[in-house]
């Protein structure tokens, strides 16, 4: 059967090509971008898209810079995939249907989770396929300790050695092998290639397991360079999954094992069920200048505006569903269930603060200027406070930030994909008491 290949539009003017064919339930594969062309790839693994055609109406798309869609383009990110699969969503009419991730590929898992946070009355199964949760579970695989190095001195050699080696596919696999180190080199230009490998070593999803609601399986192909144990502690932080292994260098077997899962899974958890870990997304805010301020304006005048401070701060937060963990005297640390509703509310503090002291009443905030810093984690919390990395780090980029500015980590403005933000790469900083570097957003909340 022929799949028969379309082109849709991003939101953000981008062509995607995306193909479908089969009939049943609909499913959406999230490819191992940037290693997909949905011309070429049916071609290749013929056997194993024959299997799933038979079960389902199976629909799968190239991401921008890849395969037959749109390659002259300026940027790659999870992001950008996030709204590539979006788009093909809505030309394909998916009203309900199964998500599935390709092996191996931390690009396409995270897509997959996030299209399942994203769409929860939609989206009906998961399916993650050899999954880990970033680059630095697999450090001990030959993946983890060549493969960025590799792509960024030899684009050429490490094309040939991801295929023939990294990958870890046995013999039974020598003929699709040779078919992928002969067309990949044009599946993708070298600096957009680049691009999205860099973006599989800086992606982590630990953070997007425990809020997916749908039943999940997870698989693992034996063999292939993802370790059981990797796999293994994906499925333990997503909610009743489930974990299967099996040994099929063809792959066909995985359209069967998805049919039997979908056909006894139970309905997807209801979207207003407890969480089963407390993620949380961490606000703080900080007042720029404090102690010049109250030197400034003396005792009785200083603390008069840090009580407007404090009461325009609790009246936003309440406002939008914020919880005050506790204040500092010149700033306060807060949570909240949504991260969506934690940057709106970080948005509304600073318009609050700003339209406030531009105003002519005695109660104007005199110049004061506050900073705001987000993370999104899962916080230990002990009598009412909340502790742990996630929190740290929170408070250390409120800290990094200008007066004024809202930054936030890329675990933020991940989970924030499509819901109308404006954010600026501010770079990365290593923030003190951590080992790796992080990249930080400006929110633009300015009109």
């Amino acid at each position: 059967m022929e799949p028969r290949i379309q082109y849709c539009t991003t939101s953000d003017g981008v062509g995607i090509a995306w193909a479908e064919a089969g009939q049943g339930p609909a499913l959406l594969e999230c490819s191992g971008t940037p290693w997909t062309h949905v011309q070429e790839l049916f071609a290749m693994w013929g056997a194993s898209f024959e299997a799933f055609f038979r079960l389902f109406r199976m629909v799968t798309f190239d991401a921008r810079g890849t395969g037959m869609s749109e390659r002259d383009v300026a940027g790659v990110s999870v992001e950008t995939l996030l709204l590539d699969a979006q788009a093909v969503i809505d030309a394909a009419k998916l009203d309900r249907f199964i998500v599935l991730a390709d092996p191996g590929s931390i690009l396409a898992f995270s897509t997959c989770l996030r299209l399942a946070i994203e769409y929860p009355e939609r989206v009906t199964h998961v399916v993650v396929e050899s999954p880990f949760q970033n680059v630095r579970e697999i450090a001990d695989t030959s993946m983890g300790k060549a493969g960025l190095a590799l792509a960024e001195l030899d684009w050429a050699a490490f094309l040939q050695t991801l295929f023939r080696v990294l990958i870890g596919w046995d013999a039974a696999s020598s003929e699709i092998v040779e078919a992928y180190v002969a067309a990949v080199g044009g599946w993708v230009d070298q600096p957009i290639g680049i691009q999205y490998v860099r973006a599989m070593y800086n992606v982590d999803v630990s953070d997007l397991l425990p809020q997916v609601r749908q039943p999940t399986l997870v698989l693992r192909n034996d063999p292939y360079f993802v370790p059981a144990r990797c796999c293994q502690r994906f499925a333990a932080k997503i909610p009743g999954a489930q974990f299967r292994q099996y040994s099929d260098p063809t792959y066909v077997q995985g359209a069967e094992l998805i049919r039997a899962f979908v056909a006894q899974s139970p309905s997807p958890l209801p979207h207003d069920a407890p969480a089963a870990s407390p993620f949380r997304t961490v606000l703080f805010t900080d007042i720029v200048g404090h102690t010049e301020m109250m030197r400034r304006l003396g005792d009785e005048r200083g603390r008069a505006v840090l009580r407007e401070h404090e009461r325009i701060t609790r009246e936003v937060l309440k406002a939008n569903g914020g919880t005050e963990v506790k204040t500092m005297g010149d700033g306060f640390m807060a949570s909240f269930g949504s991260v969506t509703k934690a940057v709106e509310c970080a948005i509304a503090l600073q318009r609050a603060f700003a339209e406030r002291d531009s105003s002519a009443r005695p109660e104007a905030l005199e110049g004061l200027s506050v900073r705001v810093g987000l993370n999104a984690g899962e916080p230990i919390e002990e009598e009412g406070d909340l502790f742990g990395a996630t929190v740290i780090l929170a408070s250390r980029i409120a800290a990094n930030a200008d007066g004024g500015e809202i930054l936030v980590a890329d675990t933020v403005r991940g989970l924030c994909s499509g819901k109308g933000f404006l954010f600026a790469d501010r770079g990365e900083f290593v923030a003190k008491g951590f080992e790796e570097p992080v990249r930080v957003y400006e929110v633009r909340w300015r009109e």
